[in-house]
């Protein structure tokens, strides 16, 4: 007689994604196509599109090339080089739908805490409205820079002008005629500054510290390159191939020792000279300290925006604020109508406003109150079948979106693990600590100049780096298909 071995039937697994951004967006394309799990996405805003739903301002674009800045698993027709916010948004729409994702997505609602069901081995997520739901496995993607740094000056709820953070930018503040300050002058602030500089009476740039800014050369794409991409097999594949080999070796200059160092603060300090009219203005902008220790700004007018006789940059930070002005470190005044904040955000406080608790009740923020790890940056020890996207020391690696899609693919194939039979999975506590004393050594060795003294968004109180990858895409790519089955465990428990 022959016997017929029956497959047993796969478990039904359910899963909470919280954010709707790229993060939740991969995870939930990764999961459909990867594994049978039902999930249900939450998204406190009204839509889809994460940071680029959140960031509406004058001249909002990515500075990453376009085709490495998108999922690897949907083509598509970019028209420039650089996306802008309106064409990144549309990105997220087109996504969801071409993986029938809306049906799936509860939007304008929050989440508040997720807690762990140590008998039940479940999740139970709960959400602003007073909601309860149940999951086998919950996957957060709030994004790293969706906190605002809301700056403490002393007087700033004094002020009787318009004053509002970029990322809350006001579409209804009429700027012509205006004198404008902007505060800051990182990634942001130099798309703001030419982005509005036409239209306002005067505009100051209050500038803390200096950054190295390189010129971005966005373009658009010209309908020739735009039908190769969408027409010839393999054209657009071996363009984004060719744009991350080309930061493998941009990432040797984050060595503060090498040559490629000196090479990047050569050119920068080329650009400078040969754009800056100003003398004084030239030496204010110039950093003394190595390309690198700040995340590179890429842009290509900003400098430009500076030498217009009605902009104005003030190379001091921001101490106090009047009811019309602000008072820079110097003690000098500065009459204003609107503020606009480039203040930044708050990556280092991960999970701010989510109150995570693993086995036995322990908060995630306790866990990480020397400092915040993650095994791969994906998975805390402790904390069972719970993903982080765009965790500790993922941001970098070129593109966060490709960096996601491993992030993703991570949880999926966890979650594949999970539907064989009862269980769970962890991580193994000691080789998530090995995990981190491994990362830390590359920052030291191969990133030395994020660790170089400057003010950045890369370090916790305690002074450790725990933003950022230390290195290329292609290494983050390995490391998380070669090392995810050995930290992460399934623990199988009985039926």
């Amino acid at each position: 007689m022959t016997h017929i071995r029956r497959r047993a039937p796969r478990r039904s697994v359910r899963v909470g994604i919280i954010g709707a951004g790229f993060g939740g967006i991969a995870a939930a394309v990764k999961l459909q196509q990867r594994t049978s799990a039902t999930f249900v996405v939450f998204e406190q805003s009204p839509e889809v599109g994460g940071t680029w739903y959140d960031n509406r301002y004058p001249g909002c674009e990515v500075d990453i090339p376009s085709h490495a800045y998108s999922f690897s698993f949907l083509k598509y027709d970019w028209s420039h080089t650089h996306a802008r916010q309106p064409e990144l948004l549309r990105y997220a729409h087109e996504i969801v739908d071409a993986f029938g994702l809306r049906p799936h997505i509860r939007l304008n609602t929050k989440v508040t805490d997720v807690v762990w069901d140590d008998a039940a081995h479940h999740y139970v997520l709960r959400t602003d409205a007073g909601e309860t739901h149940t999951f086998d496995v919950v996957i957060s993607a709030l994004g790293l820079l969706n906190v605002p740094n809301h700056p403490d000056w002393p007087g700033l709820d004094d002020f009787q002008g318009v004053s509002f953070h970029t990322s809350r930018w006001r579409e209804d503040v009429d700027m012509g005629g205006k004198r404008v300050a902007v505060v800051g002058t990182g990634s942001t602030a130099a798309q703001v500054v030419p982005g509005i500089a036409a239209s306002v009476k005067s505009l100051l740039v209050f500038q803390r510290e200096p950054g190295w800014v390189e010129p971005k050369r966005e373009r658009p794409f010209s309908a020739r390159e735009r039908w190769i991409y969408r027409h010839v097999p393999g054209a657009q594949r071996l363009h984004r191939a060719r744009l991350f080999y080309q930061s493998i070796a941009r990432f040797k200059a984050y060595d503060a020792t090498s040559r490629s160092q000196e090479r990047k603060r050569r050119a920068c300090v080329d650009y400078i000279e040969r754009t800056v009219g100003d003398p004084a203005t030239r030496e204010a902008v110039t950093p003394d300290y190595p390309w690198g220790c700040k995340r590179p700004v890429l842009a290509s007018t900003f400098y430009e925006a500076l030498n217009l006789a009605h902009v104005d940059l003030v190379p001091h930070p921001v101490a106090s604020v009047t009811a019309n002005g602000l008072v820079d470190s110097r003690g000098e005044h500065h009459e204003i109508d609107v503020l606009v904040m480039s203040t930044g955000f708050q990556p280092t406080k991960f999970l701010a406003n989510l109150d995570v608790r693993g086995i036995g009740g322990r908060s995630i923020h306790d866990a990480w109150a020397e400092r915040a790890s993650a095994f791969l940056g994906v998975t805390v020890a402790g904390f069972p079948n719970f993903f982080i996207l765009y965790g500790p020391n993922t941001n970098g690696g070129f593109s966060i979106i490709a960096q996601l899609e491993r992030q993703a693919e991570v949880a999926a194939k966890a979650v594949r693990r999970l539907e064989s039979g009862p269980g769970y999975v962890d991580t193994d506590e000691r080789i998530q600590q090995r995990y981190v004393r491994w990362i830390d050594s590359q920052i030291a060795r191969k990133a030395s100049a994020m660790e170089s003294g400057c003010r950045n968004y890369y370090h916790s109180p305690g002074g450790k780096n725990i933003t950022q990858w230390p290195g290329a895409h292609l290494k983050y790519l390995v490391v998380t298909r070669l090392l995810h089955r050995i930290g992460i465990r399934r623990i199988a428990v009985p039926r």
